[in-house]
């Protein structure tokens, strides 16, 4: 069988790990990259990887019924795992077929039985994560992942943190000191990676959460530097760089009824928003290929969504309706929010869902409506609950700000270019006052643009305001209460 280092040589021979500058998945600018997709052209190498990914398998003392790869990359390494020793696999799929059996999962198992996943590389585990949750959907126990790659950037601790154990058959450091020992790269090379791993890891302890929280800091971030704090939820990471990169920190609450007018208001108006906001059950004509098709407007605009569901029950009842029944909101919806009347049970029944698909939940510590309770003792109980669960929980829908804890963003309804109200009770701010004066990070329009003569004119001229007063408060001295 061939060792660690000879393996680890052949990868860098073949050009399977990298190194430069390299744009990740989750944004941040990375000095190595692994395509390990290359291995497939390499036959006797994937054999051997595969070997070796097994070894690990039973050194580990593993007892497993089936095996499973992430897709797409670790499939043929799974399969060649299967073949080689006889052990039955199942196929994940990346989403259901709409036509057939309509199946997720392809293969022969019973529920209760336990699989093995396979994976590449893992950073984070998010990839891990979402696999272990089709499958347990399926009713098949999982509890190890075997990866031939683990950059050490906190997706080991991630995963056991929920009960997966991570074995791996190469980690960075080893690639490294084999790599350099043997000239391939020099010593610069080896302290910027090292550097980038220290700077990035992808997973907080409790402990340090406890710390970060209760550090007060002095200077006005920008969107973009406080996208790159070492432990902000992955989600509002990602819609940081969208604002920064778009100049806009416009959400649109486009409550329609009509599924068309919908998608409609999704493609011509998501050029200039951040979010799109969503309340999916006012659709008098919802059909699934809905949420498909705003996923789709979502990365051609570079946008999230945000189903403005607003939990507020106990965490089972709370978990069933994010997860299952017509609208599936966890599939499709990037970000949700709850009421924090029911305690810690609402947010903890979310997360179980959430938390492996990569989502994010918001808060609700104030409501723009007269009268609101949502004040006081309430509002501090919210900023505590997200900071207990800052690994779901990212920010908050507010009228003011809550914390002055970066990693936590501020979306802030009822907004019109004019001070005003209605006759229920809804009142509205400018952008200019809740940007710049009550320092919110998102300003979410409805029927100011929804109602204008022209909604692509209105919403350019919202996303203009937003964003000046954005760059308005920026350029001031921080406030005493920093």
């Amino acid at each position: 069988m061939m060792d660690i280092e000879k393996l680890i040589l052949q990868l860098y021979d073949i050009q399977a790990v990298k190194f430069g500058k390299f744009q990740l998945k989750s944004g941040i600018s990375s000095p190595i990259y692994f395509d390990l997709r290359v291995i497939v052209s390499h036959p006797t190498l994937m054999n051997q990887v595969s070997s070796l990914m097994f070894q690990c398998s039973r050194d580990a003392g593993l007892k497993y019924d089936l095996l499973c790869g992430v897709p797409y990359t670790a499939l043929p390494l799974a399969t060649v795992i299967s073949s080689s020793n006889n052990v039955p696999m199942l196929i994940r799929r990346k989403e259901a077929k709409d036509y057939g059996t309509k199946q997720i999962i392809e293969g022969d198992y019973k529920k209760g039985e336990t699989c093995l996943v396979i994976e590449d590389v893992v950073t984070s585990g998010s990839s891990v994560l979402e696999t272990v949750e089709v499958l347990k959907k399926e009713g098949l126990k999982v509890t190890d992942a075997i990866v031939l790659m683990d950059r050490e950037q906190g997706g080991k601790a991630k995963l056991e943190e929920l009960g997966i154990q991570l074995h791996c058959v190469c980690t960075l450091t080893k690639l490294l000191d084999v790599l350099h020992k043997n000239g391939k790269i020099q010593a610069e090379i080896l302290q910027d990676v090292h550097q980038f791993i220290r700077e990035n890891n992808t997973f907080v302890s409790p402990e340090k959460q406890s710390v970060t929280s209760a550090k007060k800091t002095c200077k006005e971030l920008s969107y973009g530097a406080r996208a790159e704090l070492v432990d902000i939820h992955p989600v509002a990471a990602k819609l940081l760089r969208i604002m920064e990169k778009k100049k806009t920190n416009l959400c649109l609450s486009a409550d329609v009824t009509s599924s068309k007018e919908l998608l409609h208001l999704a493609d011509t108006l998501g050029p200039h928003i951040c979010i799109l906001k969503t309340h999916i059950d006012i659709l008098h004509d919802f059909q699934s290929i809905v949420t498909s098709e705003l996923n789709a407007l979502a990365d051609k605009h570079e946008f999230l969504i945000f189903e403005d569901r607003k939990f507020a029950d106990i965490g089972n009842t709370v978990k069933h309706q994010y997860e299952e029944g017509l609208y599936r909101i966890s599939s499709w919806s990037h970000i949700v929010n709850a009421h924090v009347v029911p305690g810690p049970g609402v947010v903890k029944g979310l997360r179980e869902v959430g938390l492996p698909l990569n989502r994010g939940c918001l808060l609700i510590a104030e409501m723009s409506s007269q009268g609101s309770l949502a004040v006081g003792d309430y509002s501090k109980a919210a900023v505590k609950m997200a900071e207990e669960y800052s690994n779901f929980v990212f920010g908050f829908i507010s009228v003011s700000k809550m914390t002055n804890n970066p990693k936590f963003l501020h979306m802030t309804p009822g907004v019109q270019m004019q001070l005003s109200g209605d006759n229920l009770g809804q009142q509205y701010l400018t952008p200019e006052e809740v940007i710049d004066k009550k320092r919110s990070d998102i300003i979410i329009v409805g029927r100011g643009i929804l109602t204008a003569p022209g909604r692509l004119e209105a919403a350019q001229a919202y996303k203009t305001a937003g964003w000046e007063a954005y760059l308005k408060r920026l350029t001031k001295a921080p406030s005493s209460e920093d």
